[in-house]
């Protein structure tokens, strides 16, 4: 394994799959467009084709072959990335820019990310680490911002009525085979106004491997709706209004469950399911209406604005039927949460240089319920999954300047203050005690410094240091859920806010035919918030609190090569090693222990051909991973069915794809994924991954 990840290293490419070679606008990095090739980021971008053709299914699939990447399932229907060895609410998700993680997302990997529908996306932009001074708390392992797809009126002929639309479906074969369905179609007047409405709808069937075989009950229906509407109020200033919905019904965490029949590889084994049912309903809107637009007059000190308000409606249930029978076996909790958003983003020039500057701020609405029972409903008792009644308030103040210093030097300073206010309703606290109207508030000031120095045309050095910060949300301060196999997970009202600081430096070469980047980080860590045993006894409650300090670093290798006008190489190469001081329970003795669920020594290589007339292209690709086993005995016993003895084995999987462009309406597609049919699972994930199996997709445009 270790030498075929090996020779790897040196032909390390980018995740980018149809290369034009086109030096793509990033939006996300500075708030403002600039190329990427320019940027003082360590960022990717992920098209909407690529998406489609190299048959991802959820967003966090999407960034399988990004690097510094690992996508942890804890279900077929959840996925939750760790980007740069941070997951859950120490990433930031964005949609059109509005900020979609909110003050109830508990700790760990987390579904939410799965709650977005990629085929509504045109396209996806990460930047890993550096986002807390334009983007607030959060923000901390990497930024990612899903943009919707819209009619792209401005493109249009001008005064002209124009019309369109498109069908896709897709099957998978694997297990008892998935469908999925999308219409999507559009209108509007060339230069005056657009429309975009997209429906989608998901059966995905059970999955099966050649270990576990058929996985029952990771199935699950699924689905979403998105429209949007835009229209110019100039010719430099476009009103926006969109919506969008997703709703996902009985999806199981399946290594929890009688489903689950436990799994062997070679001398890894991981522990069967011992609960009934453990079912999750994922519900969740988003509208939003957005001013923005451009000053063209030379001497306008505003050059560039948007202002957004926003309205978030999310559901989220959880139905518990646990083994043995008896006590309180039975647990039902609902989260139902309304948040109200607003941003303002302004940019102007001074000197020699770009001003970005503004403000943002959301406002969390949060009731909560929630009871444990057993099976006779003789034991009624309320338990709740999060205070009800909450609020929680997060502003912040930021502005960066893009400096060109010299013709080959940029500077790029940054500032941000946040503050957070919780105001907790009725809970029940680590001790037992039920608790009101409690009160918490934070804020703070960090500040980034990144730089670009262009060597010739071609090659560039970037990098800097960048500070953030993670205010305690909700989940922090009285969170009641369930963590690891059965451990019950608490809140506390004594945890501090996390502070990061992130060292990077990089080298990117961009040409013709040819795009490089490497990137070495370094992440400081502070007070991070994680849960610990509440004492020394086996079992025991795990109760939230701030570690000591903490460190994660690793290496990052990617580009793309085409060789030949009809043959293009791509893949990637990327390693992560980290650690944090934790009590070994409250008030216990501090120890050194690696950082859950880290990035091993992880690469990818595809090979890709293209016909001279653009209408076929065949695709080849390896993905492998080394054997993860730094884990600590305790973290293996406390989660021994998603974590086997001895850590996760190694795997090498590879795949083909290809398409056919039949003509100007048509577009055929198909793949083989898991050739060989790889008994194998991401690490620190639920579930196995599908083994052998069979994509074939159409889309019909007009």
């Amino acid at each position: 394994m270790k030498r075929i990840l090996t020779l790897l290293l040196p032909l390390s490419v980018s995740p980018i799959f149809a290369q034009d070679f086109l030096d793509p606008l990033i939006i996300t990095a500075t708030r403002s467009g600039q190329e990427a090739s320019n940027s003082t980021y360590s960022s990717s971008i992920l098209e909407a084709d690529f998406i489609r053709q190299s048959t991802r299914r959820t967003l966090p699939d999407a960034l399988q072959y990004t690097p510094g990447v690992l996508v942890q399932k804890t279900a077929h229907g959840h996925g939750s990335p760790f980007i740069r060895g941070f997951t859950g609410r120490q990433n930031l998700l964005l949609v059109d820019g509005v900020r979609m993680n909110n003050s109830t997302l508990r700790s760990g990997p987390v579904q939410y990310w799965n709650t977005v529908d990629p085929l509504s996306i045109d396209r996806f932009e990460l930047v890993r680490s550096q986002g807390s001074v334009l983007y607030g708390s959060d923000a901390v392992g990497g930024t990612l911002n899903a943009f919707t797809k819209s009619s792209d009126f401005r493109s249009r002929s001008d005064g002209k009525s124009y019309y369109g639309g498109s069908t896709f479906y897709e099957y998978r074969s694997n297990g008892q085979g998935s469908h999925t369905g999308r219409l999507e179609t559009e209108a509007g007047v060339g230069g005056k106004y657009g429309f975009w409405l997209g429906v989608s709808q998901k059966e995905f069937g059970d999955i099966e491997d050649s270990s576990v075989g058929l996985m029952r009950g990771t199935g699950y229906p699924e689905e979403d709706l998105d429209f949007r509407f835009d229209f110019a109020v100039s010719p430099e200033s476009t009103l926006t209004v969109a919506h969008q919905y997703v709703n996902q019904d009985d999806i199981s965490r399946w290594h929890r469950t009688l489903n689950n029949p436990g799994w062997t590889h070679g001398g890894h084994v991981a522990a069967p399911g011992t609960w009934n049912t453990n079912t999750y309903d994922q519900e969740r809107s988003l509208t939003y209406i957005r001013y923005a637009g451009s000053n063209p007059q030379s001497d306008d000190f505003i050059k560039n604005w948007s202002a957004t308000l926003s309205y978030q409606d999310t559901a989220d249930s959880e139905f518990q039927d646990r083994l043995p029978a008896g006590g309180s076996s039975i647990r039902r909790s609902n989260i139902d949460l309304q948040t109200l958003g607003s941003d303002l983003t302004l940019e102007s020039e001074i000197g020699e240089g770009t001003l970005v500057y503004g403000f943002d701020f959301y406002h969390d609405m949060v009731n909560s319920s929630g009871s444990t029972n057993n099976n006779s409903g003789t034991n009624y008792k309320e338990s709740l999954p999060i205070a009800d009644d909450s609020t929680y308030d997060l502003f912040g103040l930021f502005t960066q300047y893009q400096w060109k210093a010299t013709e080959r030097l940029e500077i790029t300073p940054g500032i941000r203050y946040t503050y957070a206010h919780a105001e907790l309703g009725r809970f029940t606290d680590n001790t037992n005690t039920v608790r009101t109207n409690e009160t918490q508030n934070w804020d703070s000031v960090v500040g980034s410094l990144r730089g670009l120095y262009r060597i010739d045309e071609s090659w560039n050095l970037f990098g800097g240091i960048s500070e953030a910060f993670r205010a305690p949300n909700l989940d922090d301060l009285s969170g009641n859920l369930t963590s690891k196999a059965s451990t019950s997970s608490l809140g506390s009202l004594d945890v501090e806010p996390e502070k990061f600081i992130t060292y990077e430096v990089g080298a990117r070469r961009s040409s013709e035919n040819l795009s490089l980047q490497s990137a070495i980080f370094y992440t400081q860590i502070k007070d991070v918030i994680t849960g610990v045993p509440a004492t020394a006894l086996p079992g025991a409650p795990s109760v939230t609190t701030n570690g000591n300090d903490g460190y994660i670093y690793g290496i990052e290798l990617e580009g793309s090569w085409r060789f030949q006008p009809q043959w293009t190489l791509t893949g990637f190469t990327s390693w992560q090693e980290g650690r944090n001081e934790i009590p070994s329970f409250i008030g216990g003795p501090v120890s050194s222990r690696p950082m859950t669920r880290q990035l091993p020594l992880t690469g990818s290589l595809a090979l890709r051909w293209t016909s001279e007339s653009e209408k076929y292209w065949i695709e080849g690709r390896v993905l492998a991973a080394t054997q993860e086993n730094r884990i600590t005995a305790a973290d293996q016993a406390a989660d021994p069915q998603r974590i086997p003895t001895g850590g996760t084995p190694g795997y090498v999987v590879s795949s083909i794809r290809a398409g056919w462009q039949v003509n100007e309406h048509l577009d055929l597609n198909c793949a083989i994924e898991n050739i060989t049919d790889e008994d194998y699972r991401n690490h620190g994930s639920g579930q196995n991954e599908a083994g052998l199996g069979a994509v074939i997709g159409a889309r019909v445009t007009w």
